[in-house]
């Protein structure tokens, strides 16, 4: 993936979760009397400013990791008298707290409309039917086999791969034991079983839950079937035309495409014997893998040239698609459920049950966003929804420097009557911030753990 595509993918997403954001404080700033100064997305120099009729400054600024309503408040500076009115400190508890709490609601909002128009457009999956079961594994445990779709985990549904996914993610860290139920694609029968879990984690630099529990997609075989050749590279060179099939190299058969790939690469500069089909006609060729030397300094073969890709069964692709009123229903409860499972995550990892290690940065983001992206807008709107659940979901933690600090400040100015001592609150945000900058801090060196 170009890196300019990652860069720019990246700064949509930012963009848009920190526009929403902020424009949440703002709406209802402007709505509860509060003069707002500035507007910015970004930090750093001004790119593009402008002011509106309140003369409130707008700002894009250049570096987009963030964002900020700037609103008039005695406790920043002197206000002028006309404007104390306005100023954000001469709020009601309630209007503060309404101010501070639409930024992340503004986030929950932007996720339900992502889900909304996903739904509205189609969500297409694949059925969790089984390729492979790893021996040992939990799955080999609960007695699933290659062949079984799998219908429901501890009886939810799982209509596709990406839903059987989910509901292990939930999983994830506990203890006690988890219940498949399967069938046999020939079979109305259901079998249902269960495996412990022992505190099941997944590896964080390749967090796949489903490939953890010891299963493997069934995929259509890939046959060594020829689609493009590179004009100049061995195997155009030898004579390989589009649609051979490889049947058989050195002697040896060629079942699958990923048999061919491993024996080409293994053998870099070796003339290779390779017998191929074409029109039911045996022609046996003399190949000579190129040597290219990879990122990693490994020098492999390669013949330039790619699979022809087999189409998949219709009956595998299961499809969601809702008319408008019943995408936002759809698109509600899925925001519920990640809401769910970002705070059960959380909590998880406050007790110890999984690893701070699946903590990630602004890089993994980068390389998420491209890659969403890149397989079309549904997949990029998914992940902008996780994405600005999240935001809205740790700005409302109780940590002061958040959202969720602030309000915790008002809610027991609320109850006690009088404000929280400057010397607390001041307290309390160095140990926000040292909270935060930590948190940071250890994301990105996640991050770079994982390139």
């Amino acid at each position: 993936m170009a890196i300019v595509e990652m860069i720019f993918y990246t700064l949509i997403v930012l963009g848009v979760l920190v526009a929403f954001h902020e424009f949440g404080h703002f709406w209802v700033a402007r709505r509860c009397g509060v003069k707002v100064v500035r507007f910015s997305i970004g930090f750093g120099p001004a790119l593009v400013r402008w002011r509106d009729r309140h003369d409130t400054e707008f700002v894009i600024a250049a570096l987009p990791l963030g964002g900020y309503v700037k609103m008039v408040d005695e406790r920043e500076g002197e206000v002028a008298p006309e404007d104390i009115a306005h100023a954000f400190n001469r709020k009601t508890v309630t209007q503060r707290m309404a101010t501070v709490v639409a930024g992340p609601l503004a986030n929950f909002l932007l996720a339900i409309l992502a889900y909304w128009l996903i739904y509205v457009l189609g969500v297409q999956g694949v059925a969790p039917i089984i390729g492979e079961v790893k021996p040992g594994s939990i799955a080999a445990a609960a007695g699933l086999e290659s062949g079984q779709e799998i219908v429901a985990v501890d009886g939810k549904p799982t209509p596709t791969w990406q839903a059987l996914g989910e509901q292990l993610v939930h999983r994830i860290g506990e203890h006690g034991t988890i219940r498949f139920s399967a069938r046999y694609a020939d079979s109305d029968l259901q079998y249902d079983s269960e495996a412990a879990l022992l505190g099941w984690d997944i590896d964080a630099r390749d967090p796949d839950p489903i490939g953890s529990i010891g299963i493997s997609l069934y995929r259509p075989q890939v046959l060594p079937i020829a689609d493009t050749l590179t004009p100049g590279d061995p195997a155009a060179t030898a004579g390989m035309l589009p649609h051979d099939l490889v049947v058989s190299v050195d002697g040896h058969e060629v079942p699958d495409w990923t048999t061919w790939v491993e024996y080409v690469r293994a053998r870099p500069g070796q003339a290779l014997l390779v017998l191929i089909e074409r029109d039911g006609a045996a022609i046996p060729l003399s190949i000579t893998p190129k040597s290219v030397t990879t990122a990693d300094e490994q020098i492999i073969g390669q013949v330039g040239m790619s699979v022809l890709m087999p189409e998949w069964p219709e009956n595998l692709f299961r499809e969601s698609k809702y008319g408008v009123v019943g995408a936002l229903g759809k698109a509600l409860s899925q925001t519920g459920k990640t809401t769910l499972l970002i705070l059960g995550s959380i909590k998880k990892m406050i007790v110890g049950d999984i690893s701070l290690e699946h903590l990630s940065g602004p890089i993994t983001i980068a390389k998420v966003a491209g890659a969403s992206a890149s397989y079309g807008l549904v997949p990029f709107l998914q992940f902008m929804a996780l994405l600005s659940i999240s935001l809205g979901v740790l700005n409302l933690l109780p940590v002061p420097v958040l959202d969720g600090g602030h309000l915790a400040y008002y809610m027991v100015e609320l109850v006690k009557g009088s404000p929280v001592s400057d010397k607390v609150q001041e307290l309390g945000y160095r140990v926000g911030l040292f909270m935060v900058v930590g948190l940071m801090v250890l994301a990105l060196y996640n991050d770079f753990a994982r390139l």
